[in-house]
């Protein structure tokens, strides 16, 4: 492999990264990764503080004692899927490979990579929120549907307190629904949201940022498929016949713990390519999401009834 295939692909990987954090509607959520641990392969070690309550103070024998525990769980990214591409070398040649390569690259990201990390991310937060009691249902209509919202945030509010900042995450429809419900006006405004070195301007619910989301990507379940089977037109994902519909997601902004991590990219010249006179790109993406047992309070799940 020339030096600069290996080049290619760290300029590939570090883009492609960006890419993903700035335009998923997911990528906010990336930002609580900071503290854990990634040493490569497909597992990552999230750190739990536990602490002591607060105690008396005893004029005599001082402060009581109190305890921290630090441990680190293991965890797997679960989700470990990958495609390798072939552009053959009489519709490329070196000097124009990156340019072609990089397009190639970032809109298989940008249309299949993005919608289907997206998905699942949602779809896993509802399938905690389901576990750990923290759902409801509703029928969205424009005479209810500010109160029901406003209901679910103060719910969460009441618990973390005014200081976390708190994000709403609904499909487009139903936040056109917002949109259009009486009183919008009077409760609905603008606001500047930061994701990634990204600022994108959102609306807002009493202060709570809403970041609209395809309703094809916010479904409780879906079917991923292999890639294999059905010939290399299949792949992707769909959702699963029994999946519902989420109105919305409501969570603290610190609570989803989201990771993605590209594989190195590999790119190999038709020189080194074995199996033809082309170009060869393979790209291989491990990432999941996961809400801490302590944080759980922090999380609500609307879905249709």
């Amino acid at each position: 492999m020339s030096i600069n295939t290996i080049e290619y692909a760290k300029i590939f990987t570090e883009a492609l990264d960006t890419q993903l954090v700035e335009g998923s509607t997911t990528g906010w959520m990336e930002a609580n990764s900071g503290q854990v641990k990634y040493n490569g392969g497909n597992e990552v070690k999230i750190p739990k503080i536990v602490l002591s309550g607060m105690g008396d103070y005893d004029r005599d024998l001082g402060f009581a004692q109190g305890s921290v525990t630090l441990t680190y769980e293991t965890r797997k990214l679960s989700q470990d899927r990958g495609r390798t591409f072939q552009i053959d070398a009489s519709d490329v040649d070196e000097t124009n490979f990156a340019l072609v390569a990089g397009n190639i690259m970032g809109e298989f990201q940008r249309t299949k990579v993005i919608p289907e990390i997206d998905a699942y991310r949602y779809s896993r937060l509802y399938k905690i929120a389901e576990e750990n009691g923290r759902t409801g249902t509703y029928t969205p209509s424009s005479s209810t549907i500010f109160s029901e919202l406003l209901k679910d945030i103060t719910a969460i509010r009441d618990v973390v307190g005014d200081g976390s900042e708190i994000i709403v995450t609904m499909s487009a429809v139903t936040a056109n629904m917002l949109d259009m419900a009486k009183g919008g006006s009077n409760i609905i405004e603008s606001a500047e949201f930061k994701q990634g070195d990204a600022k994108i301007k959102v609306r807002s619910i009493d202060g709570c940022p809403i970041i609209r989301v395809p309703s094809l990507r916010l479904k409780t379940s879906y079917d991923f498929f292999d890639g294999s089977t059905g010939g290399e037109e299949s792949g992707g994902f769909s959702k699963a016949d029994d999946a519902k519909d989420i109105n919305w997601i409501i969570a603290v902004k610190d609570v989803p713990i989201a990771v993605s991590k590209t594989d190195v990219t590999r790119i190999f010249d038709p020189l080194t390519n074995q199996k033809a006179n082309a170009w060869k790109i393979d790209y291989r993406k491990y990432h999941d999401i996961w809400v801490m047992d302590n944080a759980l309070e922090g999380l609500w799940v609307s879905t249709k009834a």
